[in-house]
């Protein structure tokens, strides 16, 4: 009993001065630094213990005091808050570069393939590149027009739903889950080939596992994990965080193991997999498996975050910088508009025709890029 006592006082002991000597440690490195004003910090924590909701709140009291550039400590994190129109412009223009890489996250690390994704790597040549292939190879105008029919089957099956559910009497029908839907579809068959959510969803237990995996990585990326600013934390993996987002990546990327190799067998379908598998036939060394499983990832995710940031009337990971999206949202009007005049739309045409004139169609609905 006295010494397993013993060995808990020396490993309690042990810890506290190694906490006293990383903390003094960090407080020299920052006085070479010449960093912005900052409140005073508390070891080891920082200034953690100033953050409460609202957050845009806290920054704005701390900037009444330290100015509208100032500096805070989320444990071993450092992050500058900008308020001043000025100082944003110059941190997204001039200093652009300087700012563009991400603090590296447990998220990025399972979920963005070990920083290898155009989201998590680090601004470099591999960035430059994969940022090349998304915008040139990948997302094209040429390219994404190509999948025009797609867009156009996704609206027809949902007008056709829509159509069945009220055929016999007025009904009402919630929309926010069935825009979601076809959201996932149109981005899932662009991307694969594959319908994923709704009635009709191929493979249903490939569907389901698919979109269990989906909610569990956004959960998962979501979170905020205490040890990517408290890093002794790491040592005991606090609440199981890493190990839970290690066991969704594992079968995340087995799921789309799967999809690549059933795109290597059968190269008909034209999607965006197929469209990486021909690059990699050319450079293999460098358009490796985790490198497309990493696109695919980058071509998804912001998509299904945006989506589900609407649906669920909140954001589902906090990001630093814009995710660009991918497909174009056309207000439903519009796209009952432009739809050819068929039994579909029996009901709502002429409630359409007597309110809006066909002068007033727009004339452009979609972005010239994406």
């Amino acid at each position: 009993m006295e010494i397993t006592l013993s060995y808990i006082s020396f490993t309690v002991f042990s810890l506290l001065i190694a906490l006293i000597f990383l903390s003094e440690k960090s407080r020299r490195r920052r006085r070479g630094a010449n960093l912005p004003p900052s409140p005073r910090p508390l070891p080891v924590i920082g200034h953690l213990h100033l953050i409460k909701q609202p957050l845009h709140r806290t920054f704005h009291k701390l900037s009444q005091t330290l100015g509208p550039v100032f500096s805070v400590r989320f444990g071993s994190q450092l992050v500058v808050v900008v308020s001043s129109p000025s100082a944003v412009e110059e941190c997204f223009t001039r200093n652009d570069i300087v700012l563009a890489n991400r603090p590296r996250t447990t998220g990025g690390k399972y979920l963005g393939y070990n920083y290898t994704t155009v989201v998590d790597s680090p601004y470099g040549d591999h960035w430059r590149n994969l940022r090349r292939l998304m915008s040139v190879e990948i997302l094209s105008t040429s390219r994404l027009n190509g999948f025009l029919s797609i867009r156009r089957d996704e609206v027809g099956r949902l007008l056709r739903r829509l159509y069945q559910r009220s055929s016999t009497d007025f009904a009402k029908v919630e929309m926010k889950s069935r825009f979601s839907d076809l959201t996932f579809n149109v981005v899932m068959r662009m991307i694969a080939g594959k319908r994923y959510y709704g009635e009709d969803s191929e493979n249903s237990a490939e569907a389901e596992e698919f979109r269990e995996l989906v909610t569990k990585a956004f959960m998962g990326a979501g979170a905020s994990n205490p040890a990517d600013f408290l890093p002794i934390l790491r040592w005991i993996d606090y609440k199981g965080f890493e190990k839970n987002l290690a066991k969704i990546h594992e079968r995340f990327d087995k799921l789309l193991q799967r999809l690549i190799d059933e795109h290597r067998r059968d190269k008909s379908k034209n999607s965006m997999i197929d469209h990486l598998l021909s690059l990699q036939e050319s450079q293999p060394e460098y358009y490796t498996d985790a490198i497309i499983k990493g696109l695919i990832v980058d071509l998804s995710f912001p998509i299904f975050r945006e989506v589900r940031k609407a649906r669920f009337g909140k954001s589902t990971r906090i990001g630093v910088g814009v995710q660009r999206i991918v497909v174009s949202r056309l207000g439903f009007n519009d796209l009952m508009l432009l739809w050819p005049r068929t039994t579909t739309q029996s009901h709502a045409i002429p409630c359409f025709d007597n309110r809006i004139s066909e002068q007033l169609l727009p004339l452009h609905l979609a972005p010239s890029s994406p």
